[in-house]
């Protein structure tokens, strides 16, 4: 008899071994791929169990979170959705996450090991710490300028500090409310279907994902090209430029929207927008020498992150002579976001140099220590300062005296260029309206904003459209909020449009234990994860005139 309990406990033995054997193999080797299982509604249950952190605009959440009742329990909110959207993105149950949401999700949600109080402790505990807040770099009296200038048309805003890179405002137009994609249910496939298939796609980040032929707001690159390389050592001496010009190789006239432009000098090519000054300097800088002032500026760059991802502008490295002098003034194939354009203007202003364009200025626990800081750094070094100097006294001529003029504000010194950019097939659709800018209040020592604006579809004639007509007033807008909070932090003592940091708290506290020191960078959305369906691609046509009316 006891040799059968024997036998019996031996198998019970091997049986429990045979066990713990599969329990092990199911936790270390298949754990991920059950994670991973789309019929698996544990991770997203735990997931949207707890309040996402706030993202935080001049010291106040413009998120929040409620409790729906459902098995997905705490559901996104948003205040003044459209207007923040180009910054916020959307955080959905269904349909992912976008833009800061996306970038700094982890900090949202509570993931981040850094918001833990002790290292391992989310591992140890299996729970996740309070979801963290976002404090972002934006100017709220700067995006509502913004975003009230642009009214609803097609178009794009970007303001940033140029000294630091701090991205002070952040608007694409048409926007959207991204709280009708918070939760689940038709409701919200529907909103999704709708914001989709929209012909206008408010749902596309304009400032960031869109690129522009950036027309006569380019000639600055060129100019700079010029002045660095020695092709130009005088601006205000004639440049043998003849007018009508004819496209190297071909029997192609370029046009002038402006009038004497024939032997022009660079400065009065820069106040007036003069197409074949631009061009033929592009031609003599030559192919080499335009790619690499190009991209000193940051054309070419895939990498740029602040922290969400922006689109690639595009300045090609191999071309006929023709399509050089073409692309020496913002047409043909070259292309640019509004950051872009906003960091060229930002590099005049800062005396060449391009600081790290970024969004995030901080995050921090719910109860407000600080988890990480984005630093200052150098992004590149467009252009030599002495040529930033003489830029500079260029584009606040054309201000002044030139194209520009709709974007002067008294008690300031303001630089600027227009630009109006062709597209469409033969050139037949309305240009798009751009300015590019900056601005310094006469009592301080350097620049407070520069500025980036593009205007789709301006309520104008083809004729009459251009970028000191359409875009420069909300240029002018928003420099004009930038150096009032300048003016006003000066009177108090505290930081303004350059300084948001000493003046942007956490939202409401919520407890939470201390964190640690955070390692690396921020993780970063990439275009698959974030990206929404692109646009149709615009055919560019023949050579048409990218000055300004």
């Amino acid at each position: 008899m006891i040799r059968y309990i024997r036998r019996a406990a031996a198998l019970c033995l091997l049986l429990l071994v045979a066990l713990l054997v599969n329990a092990a193999r199911v936790m270390l080797v298949e754990a991920g791929e059950l994670d991973a299982n789309p019929a698996n509604r544990r991770g997203a249950i735990a997931r949207w169990a707890e309040p996402r952190g706030a993202i935080v605009v001049d010291g106040k959440p413009v998120t929040g979170s409620r409790d729906s009742g459902q098995q997905l329990r705490w559901e996104r909110t948003y205040r003044r959705g459209p207007l923040y959207a180009p910054v916020t993105g959307y955080a959905s149950q269904t349909y992912g996450t976008t833009m800061v949401e996306h970038a700094e999700d982890a900090i949202l949600a509570g993931t981040d090991p850094m918001l833990a109080p002790l290292p391992l402790w989310n591992d140890l505990t299996r729970g996740r710490s309070p979801g963290g807040d976002v404090v972002t770099t934006i100017r709220a009296p700067m995006q509502e300028a913004a975003y009230r200038g642009l009214d609803g048309k097609r178009g794009a805003v970007v303001a940033l500090e140029p000294s630091s890179g701090r991205i002070l405002a952040l608007v694409s137009s048409p926007s959207y409310e991204p709280g009708v994609l918070s939760g689940t249910g038709p409701d919200v496939k529907d909103a999704w279907t709708r914001l989709t298939t929209s012909p206008n796609q408010p749902m596309l980040n304009r400032a960031l994902r869109q690129t522009y032929p950036p027309g006569s707001t380019f000639k600055i690159v060129t100019a700079a090209a010029a002045l660095d390389s020695g092709v130009v050592r005088d601006v205000d001496a004639p440049t043998d430029t003849p007018d009508p010009f004819v496209l190297p190789g071909t029997r192609q006239v370029l046009p002038n929207e402006a009038r004497g432009c024939e032997d022009a000098s660079l400065a009065y090519a820069l106040q007036w927008s003069c197409n074949t000054v631009m061009a033929g300097l592009g031609v003599d800088v030559g192919l080499a020498g335009m790619v690499e002032a190009a991209e000193r500026f940051g054309f070419d760059d895939a990498t740029l992150r602040v922290p969400s991802w922006v689109a690639r502008s595009n300045f090609d490295r191999d071309m006929s002579p023709d399509q050089l002098a073409l692309s020496s003034i913002g047409q043909f194939n070259t292309t640019a976001t509004p950051l872009q354009m906003a960091m060229v203007a930002a590099a005049v202003a800062n005396t060449g140099e391009i600081a790290q364009p970024y969004l995030v200025d901080r995050t921090t626990t719910s109860g407000g220590t600080t988890v990480d800081r984005t630093p200052r750094r150098t992004h590149r070094q467009a252009m030599s300062p002495s040529t930033a100097l003489q830029l500079q006294r260029l584009m606040v001529r054309a201000v002044d005296e030139g194209t520009g003029a709709n974007a002067a504000i008294p008690g300031a010194r303001v630089g600027g260029k227009t630009g109006t950019a062709q597209h469409g097939l033969g050139n037949t659709g309305t240009p798009y309206a751009w300015f590019i800018a900056w601005a310094q209040a006469e009592d301080s020592g350097r620049p407070a904003v520069a500025v980036a604006v593009v205007v789709e579809d301006a309520e104008a004639s083809r004729t009459d459209i251009s970028g000191g007509g359409s875009a420069a007033p909300i240029a002018r807008d928003v420099m004009r909020e930038a150096l009032r909070l300048e003016a006003e932090a000066r009177a108090s003592g505290a930081p303004g449009a350059r300084g948001a940091r000493a003046t942007e708290q956490a939202s409401p506290p919520r407890p939470r234990g201390a964190p640690g020191t955070r390692p690396g960078p921020r993780p970063t959305d990439t275009p698959p994860a974030d990206a929404p369906p692109s646009p149709p691609a615009r055919p560019r046509g023949a050579p048409g005139a990218s000055g300004t009316g």
